[in-house]
């Protein structure tokens, strides 16, 4: 038994592996979720930003750090109008609220429907200039939207929202990670047969060396 949680945390840690790190991610996601169907309710206006690969540095440094737990209390509290940090989008990096009220790059793409309100543009602007997701809540109409790789998906529901966030946030994410893992693995083991078999040779070597000395 000992052996068996030693081989395995010394596996995980060296490769990097963090059993919760999917699981708390998904988590995340459903209160989102939870937030954003909370906020169509009571149309209030909202723009979450989740980043992904590329970071987003840039967009959290114009609004106010938090560096807070993601949950839906927050995140509604956040929003809610005349309050400090209503006007503009939170960003979520890293399993945390990193910042809200950011200021976030406007699509002035002349394909763009005219109907589409700052929030909108500000929510494809975003999802062009980088891999984040972003989810808008709209204040006119409470439908929530989805803004990814520069595309809008307007107008979705509660059920299809979490399959969105959870395929493009979680799946993807962890799915390129598990390769990738899997990649250091093989190299891990080519390497290892590498230094058997120059060990191999120099014993062979020796005992050569040893025949002929005799």
């Amino acid at each position: 038994m000992l052996w068996s949680n030693f081989g395995t945390n010394k596996f995980t840690k060296f490769f990097g592996i963090d059993k919760d790190l999917a699981t708390k991610t998904k988590e995340d996601i459903y209160k989102i979720v939870i937030a954003a169907t909370e906020l169509a309710k009571t149309k209030t206006g909202a723009l979450i930003v989740i980043e992904r690969d590329i970071k987003i540095q840039d967009i959290i440094a114009t609004g106010v750090p938090l560096d807070a737990e993601v949950s839906p209390q927050l995140l509604v509290n956040i929003f809610v109008p005349k309050t400090p940090l209503h006007d503009g989008a939170v960003v979520i990096s890293g399993n945390k609220i990193a910042a809200a009220a950011c200021v976030l790059p406007l699509a002035d793409d002349k394909d763009i429907a005219k109907e589409l309100g700052t929030r909108h543009r500000a929510a494809i602007g975003a999802s062009k200039e980088s891999d984040s997701i972003v989810v808008v809540v709209s204040e006119e109409t409470g439908k929530i939207s989805v803004a990814k790789d520069g595309t809008l998906i307007a107008d979705v529901r509660e059920d299809v929202l979490k399959k969105i966030l959870i395929s493009n946030v979680v799946t993807k994410r962890f799915a390129v990670e598990k390769k990738e893992r899997k990649n250091r693995l093989k190299e891990l083991r080519e390497k290892i047969k590498q230094n058997k078999e120059k060990n191999k040779e120099k014993k062979y070597k020796e005992e050569k060396n040893n025949e002929n000395k005799n």
